[in-house]
């Protein structure tokens, strides 16, 4: 996909943009229009029109001819219903609004209006997002280009169809992630319905054998999503299975024991869920529209890296990413090449939070970091000779770099893609870490566990570069780069819900606290977005 910007009054001016018509001119209409169109007036019985731009020029196409007949009107109203089922607000379509006027005033210029205006508005929710997520992120670069779109036949052909909803329907992304998350969606409120689930009381971890309220309050918990069977106040091996499986759909440790931070996840209430599931599925209209047959992604938020071959998940494994004060960004890149043996170059965060500060307190500091000191051109430079109390890292003269070898912190093989962060894949001698539920240690960058199998997947087909050629490229110790013949596609994405393989529903800790600022402004009114995704 190429990167490109939409600006929302020529995409809706697009989008809205109808046929010709060969009906006389309505002039009552044409007056209406025309007031919107200088922006004397934006309301229509009393809705407010977002469109201004677009709007006009759709009616001015179609000779000013009113465009909805009652069975189309049906259709979009069916149409912004179904959108409570993809977490979007129904009011943010004038849904109340057209229902009244529908009541007191078929067939009027009123109605016609308001109905295109709703159609705008939810046309550009679904292909786009409501949340700019721009304002959000100012690196976002996830941006969407429809490549020789005609949006006004795309508008007439939907009006045109038999069924105006279905054309709706199919114009949502149909991605399985997208698709899954809305039957999650629909589970989790019905779980509400029912009354959701009771918080599980404070006290000691729960194991296997214990007995009491407590436990029964546990199997109350789980059996509210399915996870265990309602009967029964002992932690039997059944329950125990139970909370193996909430644990593996939670992220955390697969022990059956019911201990503190597994009890945190069960008394998250569902009306919390229900917005988490709701906050995911903006975020898939924001990225799985067209997104390609192969490409890596990696879950920041989630801790996975997936190779994605066909639309399908191919291979997979465990990844470390930033620590929440140095958070991993989403972005997307391409992947083009492979450095067997990296040396590492201290980057400039490091430098000045991390190494400085301690080569200041302890000057064997690089020695144990099996760091050297190099000048702008690549000379060596005696660490004792310079006088770190004075030293800066604003006005640092340095090179700070580590050589290749088993303790290096990029490890045996690092993955290039470019970007502005100094963000890559790369290997870790920390692989301890990997066993931890949450992997939130790296300072931006994102350390794989299995690096070297997917140097293979990668370089497969590539003449030269098997298994083997890699192993004992690596034996040699010295840095050896390797461009892909074919460059893949990466996405750094953040994910805090989804439905797995097995149709079970994920969630993961908000990691940096992104799902906040897109549910507020998810559940805020309607607003014109300055640019499209």
């Amino acid at each position: 996909m190429r990167k490109a910007v939409l600006l929302l009054p020529i995409a809706l001016a697009s989008i809205l943009a109808g046929a010709s018509g060969e009906e006389p001119a309505h002039e009552l209409l044409r007056e209406r229009v025309e007031m919107i169109h200088a922006g004397t007036r934006t309301e229509v019985a009393g809705a407010p029109i977002a469109a201004i731009h677009a709007l006009p020029q759709l009616y001015e196409r179609r000779g000013f001819a009113p465009a909805w007949s009652p069975d189309k009107a049906d259709q979009l109203v069916a149409a912004i219903r179904d959108a409570e089922a993809d977490g979007l607000d129904p009011a943010d379509y004038h849904l109340a609004t057209i229902e009244k006027l529908r009541r007191e005033a078929p067939g009027s210029d009123d109605l016609d209006l308001v109905l295109t205006d709703a159609l705008a508005r939810l046309g550009y929710h679904v292909l786009f997002g409501k949340v700019d997520p721009e304002e959000l992120d100012p690196n976002w670069n996830f941006t969407r280009e429809i490549p020789n779109f005609d949006a006004a036949k795309t508008l007439q052909d939907a009006i045109e169809a038999k069924d105006l909803r279905q054309a709706i329907v199919d114009a949502k992304p149909q991605h399985a992630l997208y698709t899954t998350l809305k039957v999650a969606l629909a589970k989790y409120r019905e779980i509400a319905k029912a009354g959701g689930w009771e918080s599980i009381p404070a006290g000691p971890t729960l194991r296997t054998g214990d007995t009491g309220p407590r436990v029964a309050a546990l199997r109350a918990r789980l059996a509210a999503t399915d996870d265990a069977p309602a009967q029964g106040d002992t932690l039997d091996d059944a329950l125990a299975n139970a909370v193996k499986k909430f644990q593996a759909r939670h992220g955390l440790t697969g022990d059956g024991i019911a201990g503190a931070s597994t009890i945190e996840e069960m008394n998250i209430p569902v009306t919390a869920r229900i917005d988490q599931l709701r906050v995911n599925l903006e975020r898939g209209r924001w990225l799985l529209h067209d997104i390609g047959d192969d490409f890596v992604a990696v879950n920041i938020a989630g801790f996975q890296l997936y190779l994605i071959k066909n639309e399908k998940i191919a291979w997979e494994t465990p990844v470390q990413v930033g620590k929440p004060y140095r958070a991993t960004p989403v972005f997307r890149s391409r992947l083009t090449y492979l450095v067997f043996n990296p040396t590492w170059t201290v980057p400039p965060g490091i430098l000045a939070n991390d190494i400085l500060p301690a080569q200041k307190r302890d000057r064997g500091t690089l020695r144990k970091k099996g760091l050297e000191v190099l000048d702008m051109k690549g000379n060596p430079v005696d660490a004792s000779s310079i006088d770190w109390s004075n030293v800066t890292a604003s006005r640092f003269p340095y090179m700070l770099r580590q050589g290749p070898g088993p303790g290096n912190a990029l490890g045996r093989v690092k993955f290039m893609f470019p970007n502005d962060h100094a963000v890559y894949l790369h290997d870790t001698p920390s692989k301890s870490l990997f066993d931890k539920d949450e992997r939130a240690f790296s300072s931006g960058c994102i350390r794989v566990r299995d690096p070297l199998k997917l140097a293979e997947i990668l370089l497969d087909g590539q003449k030269g570069w098997d298994r083997a050629a890699i192993d004992r490229t690596i034996a040699t110790g010295k840095t050896t780069s390797v461009s892909l013949a074919k460059p893949i596609p990466v996405w750094l994405t953040y994910w805090t819900a989804w439905v797995d393989a097995d149709g079970a529903v994920e969630f993961r800790r908000d990691l940096y606290g992104r799902d906040a600022k897109v549910r507020t402004s998810l559940d805020a009114g309607f607003k014109i977005r300055r640019r499209g995704v």
